[in-house]
């Protein structure tokens, strides 16, 4: 294994200990360092949505929900696929562990078919 690479310097506090938790354990080809790279973003991203949600609060003084809610979502899904897309090892700590196989790249939702039976 490698020396692992440092972190971006545009990366904040959780995109560097995302970073550093998976580099210090896998050997990343290079299209999924970049997966790693916006995972780490996106981790960042949801920090600072937090932050902006705890000052300001769930519901704005004209009685709506605050859009950081909505925008914190739909980034929470955004982490879940960048990371699903890397196959980590349930314990990336144990020496032994085994990456999942290869699948493809993160599946899309599946809709619901109506219609008449046949």
């Amino acid at each position: 294994m490698s020396e692992p690479q440092r972190p971006p310097k545009e990366l904040r506090r959780s995109g560097r200990e995302v970073w550093n938790a998976i580099l210090q354990h896998l050997d990343l080809d290079r299209h999924e360092v970049q997966l790693l790279l916006e995972a780490c973003r996106t981790a960042d991203r949801l920090d600072a949505l937090a932050a902006d949600i705890t000052e300001r609060g769930t519901v704005l003084s004209d009685g709506h929900l605050h859009p950081s809610l909505k925008e914190a979502r739909e980034q929470q899904i955004v982490l879940t696929r960048l990371v699903a897309s890397l196959r980590l090892p349930e314990d990336l700590k144990r020496p032994d562990a085994r990456r999942p196989q290869r699948r493809g790249a993160a599946r899309g939702v599946y809709q619901i078919v109506r219609g008449e039976a046949s």
